[in-house]
């Protein structure tokens, strides 16, 4: 854990420990300045006092500390605000609850955010609500307790590296076909591809190009471009690729997109795009001459590589189409002008990353059932750097598992900054009781063992019928749509907690396009590895209810009155009276978990 340096904590004094807001680096602050203190980035550490100053005379918008759901029974999440807000103070009881991990890696961005909700740094190991940090080892999630978040899931690296990415985007064309994943380029994964390369270098033209990555490395380090055979690196491991030589040109220069996918949950699977972006731009122009391919200013549109050509230009603007870096928005703007239809390429993008999440499912899915106690306890922010060929078709270069989020330009601040309070409360942070925060953590394995001590106690009803529900639409060979559909005739209390999530959730998106689940993702549940009930559940709820959406909330609200999504108010007697086919199988299958007196019970 990081701790605050010792001179920011002997600025705050024993009589203001409670309102202490002390917190995180800005330049400028006087106050912090006189601590003189530095962060273990290097960064300068200040107050958050500074921060919640109006830049200008205009008095800020006071805004509640909590938001609503929009369900009885259901808890409020915690607001984060823009930098035009303020945010009210909760009564302390409260207030001391809100604690913040922090890491070297912790943007400013995230920091100033989680500031303005008045978050201090924690200074225990585990009273922290939130944390923006590294990636860890899967079996490193254990150690998350039920009311805390980290901003990784365990196994995002299957598409986070980019070895692991293109092998399981081709495992996934194998199994689905190319007309389904034709969007990334003919690549190959080295030592073990070599021949496979050799073979494909040997067929091509004369005059082809190929890109060189290493597998785990980020802003442009160790890619190169070749056209010879003698110029492949042959010690290390590489993922070669073939180099998309028709990029579609702008003043004539390349460019690839930075777009930002949030994933909330994998089961069910909820996706989600931010509006905004980044086109990043080569700071000279393209040319296709062999003479042209160590010149990296010509071939990469990485930030990091570009910024140093002297003639690199900035831009401020976030609607001009200026400089070498423009707002996505700017962007569909331009191609608009040309006649372009640009919500056809963003419908494009869309399906590229939906398909590229789903390569990641079955992974994510195993490890986060292996090695975290509830779904609440991860999200994930994706970076996808998208490229576009001359025929405006999008490919996909790479994905981050952790995107940028240094803002050294207004450009950086405005989108990154909406950006990130948009997610922070997409997330839904939600106060824990005081109880939970003092209780001592316990692992996974401890309570498995004192559990093992205890007589175990036969499964509640409502329970057992949530089983049989999922076996029940999980083991027919042949789904339709009528099939499906029925899955909402009955819902039990599983059903509401989900859907009233997904509703919430939904609610608070901000700037941010859900694209999975919507009425048209029942074509992509045939895209995963097995089917998950929940996605069959979501996908039919919006496929009913996208064009009636008070409809499906006020049926949730009334559920939720009745303490359904909990367990209580549980009508058994509604759930009994299903077809007796709905429980078992015509083909009388073994269902996992059940023994034979519990199956006699529900007779």
């Amino acid at each position: 854990e990081e701790e605050l340096p010792d001179g920011l904590y002997e600025s705050c004094s024993q009589e203001e420990e409670e309102d202490s807001e002390c917190w995180f680096p800005r330049e400028g602050c006087a106050q912090c300045l006189q601590v003189g203190s530095v962060g273990p980035d290097g960064s300068r550490w200040n107050c958050i006092g500074c921060l919640a100053q109006p830049t200008g005379a205009q008095e800020k918008v006071l805004k509640p500390a909590l938001v609503c759901s929009l369900f009885p029974n259901v808890p409020p999440t915690i607001y984060f605000s823009t930098r035009d807000e303020r945010v009210e103070k909760l009564p302390w009881e409260q207030r001391k609850l809100l604690r913040w991990k922090m890491c070297t890696v912790t943007p400013n961005i995230v920091k100033q955010t989680v500031g303005r909700s008045h978050f201090r740094v924690s200074q225990k190991s585990n009273d922290w609500l939130g944390c923006w940090g590294h990636h860890m080892k899967s079996s490193s999630f254990r150690v998350i307790r039920e009311h805390q978040k980290l901003n990784h899931f365990p196994g995002s690296f299957q598409i986070g590296r980019k070895d692991r990415l293109w092998r399981n985007l081709l495992k996934m064309q194998a199994r689905c076909g190319k007309k389904e994943f034709n969007f990334f380029p003919q690549s190959f994964i080295l030592p073990q591809d070599i021949k496979l390369l050799r073979k494909a270098w040997e067929e091509g033209a004369s005059r082809q190009k190929w890109i060189v990555k290493p597998p785990a490395s980020a802003r442009g380090i160790g890619i190169q471009v070749i056209h010879k055979w003698s110029q492949l690196p042959k010690r290390r491991p590489l993922l070669v690729q073939r180099y998309l030589h028709k990029p579609y040109l702008i003043g004539g220069k390349k460019f690839d997109l930075r777009i930002y996918v949030y994933v909330t949950c994998y089961d069910p699977l909820r996706v989600y795009l931010f509006k905004d972006g980044l086109v990043r731009f080569a700071s000279c122009k393209y040319s296709t001459s062999m003479k042209s391919l160590s010149n990296k200013f010509v071939h990469l549109t990485n930030y990091s590589v570009n910024k140093k050509n002297t003639e690199y230009k900035s831009n401020s603007d976030e609607t001009a189409c200026q400089g070498h870096k423009w707002a996505l928005k700017a962007l569909w703007s331009y191609l608009t002008q040309k006649g372009v239809n640009s919500e056809a390429i963003w419908e494009k993008i869309k399906d590229i990353v939906i398909k590229t999440i789903i390569a990641s499912e079955p992974y994510v899915n195993s490890l986060v059932k292996m090695y975290v106690r509830r779904p609440y306890c991860c999200h994930e922010l994706f970076g996808f750097d998208i490229m576009l060929d001359e025929n405006l078709k999008p490919w996909i270069l790479e994905v981050n598992i952790s995107p940028s989020l240094h803002s050294n330009s207004p450009l950086d601040v405005s989108i990154k900054g909406q950006m990130i309070r948009d997610l922070l409360n997409l997330a839904g942070f939600v106060l824990p009781s005081t109880d939970n925060v003092a209780s001592r953590p316990q692992t996974r394995s401890s309570s498995a063992c004192s559990a093992l001590k205890e007589k175990p106690k036969p499964a509640p009803e409502h329970l057992i019928a949530e089983k049989m529900k999922k076996a029940y639409y999980l083991t027919q060979k042949i789904p339709d749509q009528d099939f499906y559909s029925s899955v909402l005739d009955i819902l039990t209390p599983d059903d509401v907690r989900i859907l009233v999530e997904t509703e919430d959730e939904y609610s608070r998106r901000g700037q941010f396009e859900r694209v999975f689940p919507t009425h048209i993702s029942m074509r992509y549940l045939r895209f995963f590895e097995q089917p998950r009930y929940f996605n069959i559940l979501v996908t039919q709820w919006e496929l009913k209810y996208y064009l009636n959406k008070h409809k499906g909330l006020e049926l949730l609200k009334n559920w939720c009155v009745k303490g359904y999504h909990t367990g209580a108010g549980t009508d058994l007697a509604q759930m009994w009276s299903l077809p007796k086919s709905f429980f078992f199988q015509k083909n009388n299958v073994q269902l996992d978990g059940f023994s034979k007196l519990e199956l006699g019970r529900l007779g």
